[in-house]
C-alpha cells in the first residue's frame, strides 16, 4: 500500500467522521423524503485499500432513532430503495440504514426475532441481539430461547457466495472429533445459526490469573494437534504477518504522525520473514487467539470462529495468540495486571514448539502491527495510548527476530 492511498484512505475517514458527514446523511435521507436533525458517529470501519464504513447514530424529526452506515468500499448492488449512492468528484458514498445491508442479504431477516421464529421453527419469538457488525463483511448475533440447545444460538451473516464455504468447515471439524460449534441452520441468503460453545471464555482466565501458564499453553496447542487432514485441501490464506504491508497502511491511518516508524517496522518483518524459517504446512485455525477458545476441564471446550481454517504454519497460530495476549495490557491495564508474566512464560514454551524463533517473533510483530488500527475506537478517550502502546509492542518482537 503506498502513501497516496494511505492519504486517501485517511481523507476518507475525515470525509466520513467530520462535518461534511451531515451533508451525506443529510442527503441520503432527502432521497426518502426525511430530514436530519442530530447525529454521531458510532462505529469506524477501515478495510486497507477496500475503504471505509462508518456508522452513525441518527436522530430525525418525529421519528425514532436510526442507525444509518455509509461507505467508501465498493457495493455491488444497484442504487435504489434503501440504498443511496452519492458522488462528489471521483468520491463515492454508498448509504444505507440498518439491517439492510446491500452485501449482506441475510442480516435483515438476521436481526428479525419473527424471521428467525420462522427459520429456526420456534414456537414463540426469540430475543435477539446484534453483538459485531462488520459493513458489508460480517455479522454475529446472539439469539435466546428455551427451545435451543441450551437455550441460547448464535448466528454469522456472511456474503452469500462463502456460506456454504464456512459450513463445511463446521462439519469437517465436528466429524474429525474437534470442538467446533454445532451447525443447526445454514441459509443460502449467507445466514448461519450455530450451537453457542461451552466453557470459560480465555480471555476471563487471563483477567483472573492463571496458576498454571505453562500446563494451559499446552491445553491449546492440543486442539491444533486434532485438526484433521482433511484441512490440507482447502484454500490457504496469507497469514496475518505475510499481509504486513496491508496492515502498515491500515495503521498509518490511524497514527499518521508515526508514519516513518510504521514503514521501517512493515519493511523489517518483511524482511525477517524472508530470511526465516516458517516450517513444514500443516492444518491451522488461522486466527488462534484468547477470543476463539473455550475451556474448561482441563482441555479446550469449544474452537470458534472456524472461517480461517486451512493450511498455514504452526508458527502462524502461536505468533496469533503470543501477539493477541501481548496487546491486553495496552487495551486495559487494570484487567489484565497479571498477562506479562504469563506472556513471559508462553513465550518460552513457543520458542522451544518453532524450528526458528526469528519466525515466531517476526510473525508475532506482524499480527500486532495487524492490531493497531483497531485501537482505534469512538468512545475510548485513550485510544491512541492503546494504539502507540501496540506500536511499541510490534517494534519489540521485531528486535527478537533481528536482534543488533
Amino acid at each position: 500500500m503506498d502513501d497516496a492511498l494511505s492519504k486517501r484512505e485517511r481523507d476518507d475517514i475525515e470525509l466520513l467522521t467530520g462535518p461534511l458527514a451531515s451533508d451525506i446523511l443529510s442527503a441520503a435521507l432527502a432521497v426518502e423524503g426525511a430530514g436530519l436533525d442530530t447525529w454521531q458517529v458510532r462505529d469506524i470501519h477501515h478495510r486497507p485499500g477496500a475503504g471505509v464504513s462508518v456508522g452513525y447514530t441518527v436522530a430525525v424529526p418525529e421519528g425514532p432513532e436510526q442507525y444509518l452506515v455509509a461507505t467508501t468500499a465498493a457495493i455491488s448492488a444497484s442504487p435504489g430503495p434503501g440504498l443511496v449512492r452519492l458522488e462528489s468528484g471521483n468520491k463515492v458514498v454508498h448509504v444505507w440504514r440498518h439491517p439492510a445491508d446491500p452485501e449482506l442479504p441475510a442480516l435483515a431477516p438476521a436481526c428479525s426475532p419473527q424471521e428467525l421464529q420462522d427459520r429456526l421453527r420456534l414456537t414463540r419469538t426469540p430475543i435477539v441481539e446484534l453483538l459485531t457488525y462488520r459493513p458489508t463483511r460480517r455479522a454475529v448475533l446472539r439469539i435466546r430461547d428455551e427451545e435451543l440447545p441450551g437455550g441460547m444460538a448464535y448466528t454469522k451473516v456472511v456474503r452469500p457466495d462463502v456460506i456454504n464455504q464456512l459450513a463445511s468447515r463446521h462439519h469437517m471439524l465436528i466429524d474429525a472429533g474437534v470442538p467446533a460449534p454445532e451447525v443447526l441452520l445454514v441459509e443460502e441468503d449467507g445466514l448461519l445459526v450455530i450451537r453457542a460453545g461451552r466453557g470459560t471464555p480465555l480471555a476471563v482466565l487471563l483477567s483472573d490469573g492463571v496458576d498454571d501458564a505453562h500446563g494451559l499453553l499446552e491445553t491449546l496447542v492440543r486442539v491444533l494437534d486434532r485438526l484433521p487432514t482433511a484441512v490440507m485441501d482447502l484454500p490457504r490464506r496469507p497469514a496475518w504477518a505475510e499481509r504486513s504491508g496491508h496492515y502498515a497502511h491500515a495503521a498509518r491511518a490511524v497514527l499518521p504522525q508515526h508514519s516513518d516508524r510504521i514503514n521501517r517496522l512493515a519493511n523489517g518483518i518483511a524482511a525477517a520473514l524472508a530470511a526465516s524459517d516458517a516450517g513444514p504446512l500443516v492444518p491451522t485455525h488461522g486466527d488462534f487467539y484468547e477470543a476463539n477458545l473455550l475451556v474448561g476441564d482441563g482441555h479446550v471446550t469449544t474452537l470458534l470462529d472456524v472461517d480461517s481454517v486451512g493450511p498455514g504454519h504452526r508458527v502462524d497460530d502461536l505468533a496469533c495468540l503470543l501477539a493477541h495476549v501481548s496487546v491486553l495490557p495496552h487495551l486495559a491495564p487494570d484487567t489484565y495486571p497479571m498477562v506479562p508474566e504469563l506472556l513471559a512464560t508462553w513465550t518460552r514454551q513457543c520458542t522451544a514448539m518453532v524450528e526458528d524463533p526469528r519466525a515466531l517473533n517476526a510473525r508475532t510483530a506482524g499480527v500486532v502491527l495487524s492490531l493497531v488500527a483497531g485501537a482505534r475506537r469512538e468512545g475510548a478517550p485513550d485510544w491512541l495510548r492503546d494504539a502507540e502502546g501496540r506500536l511499541r509492542e510490534a517494534e519489540s518482537w521485531l528486535s527478537r527476530a533481528v536482534p543488533g
